[in-house]
């Protein structure tokens, strides 16, 4: 796809992602927002996956370890046809298979995630069954920056680099902000990239709010170099709402109807500008 059409697809998305969280009153929307750029290029530019050939084993993984941004990725399954058109409009609902964490009752999701630090493991475990097969495809995991206080990431990272995992991508939503306030108050994570480097991790930072920097950095990537890969994605968080963007308070929260109706119209002109280019 050209940029237009991703910066257009994840307008659209992030609409939508405003109008289940409205409407079901709940959602960690500060931190969808932030990834859903990432998000788009994966589903749309990067990865070998559809709704025609998720159960095929040659198809590319995915796994949301920061699992409280599901509505994000929700959107984005709905987008790619995974998810059936009206199966979001029940988030929220009594008897919904949609949870506030992905669970592998809904198309499309490959792992149960929402226990923050684990997603990464699997995704080793899947990268090594992808060698052990002698199958091409690639496993991506999505983490929060938060979330990098968690032991168990780098006992998975030391594990990637023993096994030369060069099929295997992680990526930080690099926003700085967790549900506690600043991550470098909570737990200071920096220089983020030299301690990956340190575990033997290929590490490249892009501009996760540009849409043109996400594409030419998942591009850049050798995936013969017997390396692991580990992408820091720079991003605002509540990114594309002007009164969300970098307020900590939106890590989970619900518009109001006034806040709802505002940012539902920003994103209506954006998406209005981008279908006139």
């Amino acid at each position: 796809m050209k940029t237009k059409d991703l910066k257009l697809q994840s307008e659209r998305n992030r609409k939508r992602l405003l109008e289940i969280i409205y409407n079901a009153k709940a959602g960690h929307i500060g931190g969808d927002l932030s990834c859903l750029n990432t998000l788009t290029v994966l589903y749309f530019e990067v990865m070998n996956i559809n709704a025609k050939n998720f159960e095929d084993d040659s198809r590319d993984r995915f796994i949301l370890s920061k699992g409280h941004c599901v509505e994000a990725l929700y959107v984005t399954l709905e987008s790619k046809g995974l998810i059936k058109e009206g199966v979001l409009d029940t988030l929220g609902q009594y008897g919904s298979i949609l949870s506030g964490h992905p669970t592998i009752d809904v198309p499309g999701i490959e792992v149960n995630t929402g226990a923050l630090g684990h997603g990464l493991s699997v995704g080793v475990g899947i990268a090594i069954a992808a060698k052990l097969d002698h199958k091409d495809y690639k496993t991506f995991v999505l983490m929060g920056d938060g979330e990098q206080g968690e032991g168990s990431i780098y006992e998975a990272a030391m594990a990637a680099r023993q096994y030369k995992l060069d099929n295997l991508v992680a990526i930080i939503d690099r926003n700085h902000l967790q549900i506690s306030g600043n991550t470098e108050d909570v737990m200071g994570i920096e220089n983020i990239t030299e301690r990956w480097q340190a575990f033997g991790w290929e590490v490249r930072e892009m501009d996760g709010d540009n849409m043109d920097d996400i594409v030419q950095t998942f591009k850049s990537i050798d995936y013969s170099n017997h390396t692991p890969h580990l992408l820091i994605a720079h991003t605002t968080k509540g990114k594309g709402v002007s009164f969300m963007e970098g307020v900590a308070k939106w890590h989970h929260g619900v518009p109001t109807e006034e806040q709802y109706l505002l940012a539902v119209q920003e994103i209506t002109e954006r998406i209005t500008n981008l279908e006139k280019e």
